[in-house]
């Protein structure tokens, strides 16, 4: 399948559409944050997330609403958590969401920290760090998928963490993205084009057991 079938879309896809479900997914993201505490278990988080989207008035969720606690933020969209763990006064989480406003789907993901331990808090920021370095590369030298996670994975080792590369990456658009079978922007052989991929970078700590997330829409 050529790149022209992978980044196809549908006939009311709109990029400003895309932005702003964009826009409305951070917005979810920053209110859950606020409301996450030490303390809470991490059921009581996913539940307060549904209410906040519900309440933002999203269409509809397209991918089931993530939030993971301590060692919990290693495993991958697919994995589920072990337990339901409580959230320490020093710890650190994720959030994960994905939904649609105006008919177009928002994703978006970040890490938190609670309290003061200070490799949790430089995981969190090495995430978001990555992130901006990759986007960056594909604004700056316009390269293939495949190359933008070779470098994502260069970068990370540089930096002192250890990327996940069993998530690469995905298609968005508006809704459902799915019949378009873009599949991972880690595999895309062309250069991705913007308001169609999410740049996902999972990171994991080399010595302790927990990691940090990032993602956001190439835009």
């Amino acid at each position: 399948m050529n790149a022209v079938f992978k980044e196809a879309v549908g006939q009311n896809y709109s990029i400003d559409a895309m932005r702003h479900a964009q826009e409305m997914t951070w917005r979810a993201i920053a209110k859950l944050a606020e409301l996450i505490q030490p303390g809470m278990l991490e059921s009581q988080a996913r539940e307060l997330g549904k209410q906040v989207l519900v309440d933002l008035e999203m269409q509809r969720i397209w991918h089931p609403l993530l939030v993971r606690f301590g060692a919990n933020t290693l495993k991958t969209f697919k994995q589920r958590s072990d337990g339901d763990p409580c959230l320490g006064e020093n710890d650190i989480y994720f959030i994960d969401m994905g939904a649609v406003w105006q008919g177009h789907e928002g994703d978006a993901g970040a890490t938190f920290t609670t309290g003061c331990d200070p490799e949790m808090q430089a995981c969190a920021q090495a995430a978001k760090a990555l992130f901006d370095s990759v986007q960056g590369h594909w604004k700056k030298a316009q390269v293939a998928g495949l190359e933008l996670y070779r470098y994502a994975e260069e970068q990370a080792k540089a930096m002192g963490w250890e990327l996940n590369l069993q998530i690469k990456g995905h298609r968005v658009s508006d809704f459902p993205h799915a019949i378009h079978r873009g599949g991972d922007l880690g595999d895309f052989p062309d250069y991705p084009n913007a308001g169609l991929w999410i740049l996902e970078i999972q990171i994991s700590h080399p010595t302790k057991p927990y990691g940090a997330f990032y993602e956001d829409l190439l835009a």
